[in-house]
């Protein structure tokens, strides 16, 4: 799985589309960075910052990528964009449905340059729709995708936003995926140059599978109510002696025999599925009080062998501190730069050897664009133009 001699022009910022290129970096494709001559991505400048005083997640998702500073407002910097995408094989965009086409940089005017280019649109909404020009972030799509809907207990209580950005992340590997298909189609003959309109939300939307089917026939699936969500008392999370937690996944019978067996408490194998509330409601009170007999950790180091899906609730700091994610070897900590998640795939023809550092801003605008046949006029009256830093 190499990108390798694969250019990606990437003309988004913050999280959702650098993390769609990151993935696309760290698989050996040259990404290079198109930021405007002033602050350039802002999150270069978001707190938290790294030692080097450059934003955390800037650092987390553009590793080992390019950049380039251009002014897209000017001609002079939209022309010099146009000998870069000549020899591009995609371009990636986050703004709002529209801007591209003021600023000419939307496919159609690019394909005038690369005619089988690979044109990615990632947005909140999509291009079109009643909410495609809406400002917004990833609580209000996760909102619309129904998934914040799902993240409480029960409807008494209010939703609950999750730790991690899921739409954001949903939709930058959804771009991602989408992005090598387009690639692999053209290499393939299917296709020429393609267009692809990435939603956000429509990621999340994607997520909903195992609810979907009721709620497309007309019975709207409730917190607490549904298989995955609480209403088995075999599958939740329960609270261990010390105040840490301890989950709980015996869908099939036999994690939950597995389990009773551990716990030596075989006379609740046979309660395992049962349609009743009550007894549901009195099994889940027994689980309550088995977890509570123990601390945590020594929950995780009693069923680490026993086939039961039961494992321990950590931190992020804990995770990635646990053996099975060191094992895995994606976390990388290099002595001379900030430690990071990596490329999160294994297999034979993946390179782990890590991105390297971020660019600066700005940092290979001039070679790039003698790469792309800018002579040293044309680049001084670019600076004298504001086109580029």
């Amino acid at each position: 799985m190499r990108l390798d001699g694969v250019r990606v022009l990437d003309l988004t910022r913050l999280l959702p589309g650098p993390y769609a290129t990151q993935l696309l970096a760290d698989a050996g494709a040259d990404v290079v960075k198109i930021e405007d001559t002033g602050a350039g991505d802002y999150a270069r400048h978001m707190p938290p910052t790294t030692e080097e005083g450059i934003g955390a997640v800037f650092d987390a998702v553009n590793r080992g990528k390019k950049s380039v500073s251009l002014d897209l407002k000017s001609e002079g910097g939209r022309e010099a964009f146009y000998e870069l995408v000549t020899e591009a094989d995609v371009v990636i965009e986050g703004f709002r449905p529209g801007v591209t086409e003021r600023l000419g940089v939307d496919y159609e005017t690019l394909t005038d340059y690369r005619e089988d280019l690979v044109y990615c649109s990632l947005t909140g909404y999509g291009q079109d729709g009643p909410h495609a020009d809406k400002a917004a972030h990833d609580l209000n799509y996760i909102g619309l995708a129904g998934l914040l809907d799902m993240t409480r207990e029960n409807t008494d209580e209010a939703p609950r936003a999750p730790g991690y950005q899921i739409a954001d992340m949903a939709g930058g590997l959804l771009a991602a995926f989408s992005i090598c298909s387009a690639l692999l189609s053209r290499e393939l003959g299917n296709t020429g140059g393609e267009y692809l309109d990435v939603a956000l939300t429509d990621a999340v939307v994607s997520f909903s599978q195992s609810l979907a089917p009721q709620a497309l026939a007309g019975e709207d699936p409730r917190p607490g109510e549904t298989a995955l969500t609480g209403k088995y008392p075999w599958y939740d999370v329960y609270e261990a002696a010390d105040g840490g937690y301890v989950t709980i996944g015996a869908l099939e019978p036999q994690f939950w025999s597995a389990f009773c067996e551990a716990v030596d408490r075989p006379e609740l194998i046979g309660k395992h599925m049962t349609d009743d509330p009550a007894e549901r409601q009195a099994l889940r009170e027994e689980l309550e009080s088995i977890f509570a007999e123990r601390t945590r950790d020594e929950w995780a180091e009693a069923m680490a062998d026993v086939d039961a899906a039961v494992d321990a609730v950590y931190t992020p700091a804990e995770t990635f501190e646990h053996p099975q994610i060191e094992a895995r070897g994606y976390v990388e900590r290099p002595e001379d730069g900030q430690p990071r998640v990596g490329f999160p795939l294994r297999g034979s023809e993946i390179d782990h050897g890590g991105a390297g550092a971020p660019p600066g801003h700005g940092s290979d605008t001039e070679a790039l664009l003698r790469e792309a046949g800018l002579d040293d006029e044309e680049l001084e009256r670019l600076r004298e133009e504001g086109a580029i830093n």
